[in-house]
């Protein structure tokens, strides 16, 4: 579960992006200064800081230098909020080293689609080493075309490699049908959908337990959930 640290002096506004956050499935601890951020920081680091540009003592544009500064090694997201609204402030947060910048009044379902994409990314970068995705228990080779599930090798298909990949390269997203036809099946197979379901039922049973990993979107596709449940395991069994 991704790690989140909010800085806001405003108590209203801090419950509402704790709970919106930790309704979205995060870890959120929520801070009213920049000191205490830090003294958080000091036993365990966060994936994202959501700071505040109007702070008290130490603003948010110097809690945003300071992390990059101190924790340059560490990849950690930094969304700016504030009032402000002028493109010379955002500017301003970019260059210091900001990954976004959120006006408010903000929009909850903003706030949480942009915190999903930015550490999505986050993750993807993180997984992908010398040609490796490893995430929730399923590690996949892109050199060697392999994957391992549970500790254990699984013998995919060409395609089922391929939509394993195309998945896991894009953890938290949906990912369409369409899509999946286009880019592994080509144009001349572009609308049969039932071809990519009955690929996923055969790779989700072959990857057991980690099956619930892939998880169905009535209407539009598939999806590499970061957890599971009970309810995904037995799903992935019985499709």
């Amino acid at each position: 579960m991704s790690l989140i640290y909010s800085v806001e002096d405003d108590a209203g506004i801090r419950e509402l992006i704790n709970y919106a956050l930790t309704g979205a499935g995060f870890e959120v601890a929520s801070f009213d200064a920049a000191e205490s951020l830090f003294a958080a920081m000091e036993d365990r680091l966060p994936d994202m800081a959501i700071l505040d540009i109007m702070l008290p003592n130490m603003d948010g544009m110097d809690a945003l230098k300071t992390i990059r500064q101190k924790y340059k090694q560490a990849d950690i997201k930094v969304i700016m909020l504030t009032a402000k609204a002028s493109e010379i402030n955002k500017i301003s947060g970019l260059d210091g080293g900001a990954d976004d910048y959120i006006t408010k009044p903000f929009s909850v379902l903003e706030l949480t689609a942009r915190v999903r994409a930015h550490l999505r990314n986050r993750i993807s970068t993180e997984r992908k080493t010398d040609g490796r995705i490893e995430i929730g228990g399923i590690s996949l080779n892109e050199s060697a075309r392999s994957v391992i599930s549970a500790g254990k090798p699984v013998a995919l298909t060409f395609k089922e490699f391929e939509l394993l990949r195309a998945l896991m390269k894009s953890p938290g997203a949906v990912v369409g049908r369409e899509t999946l036809l286009k880019e592994i099946w080509g144009y001349e197979y572009f609308g049969q959908s039932r071809t990519v379901d009955i690929h996923i039922k055969n790779l989700r049973a072959k990857l057991g337990a980690n099956g619930g990993h892939i998880a169905g979107v009535r209407g539009v596709g598939y999806i590499f959930k970061l957890q599971t449940d009970v309810k995904d395991v037995v799903a992935s069994r019985t499709k």
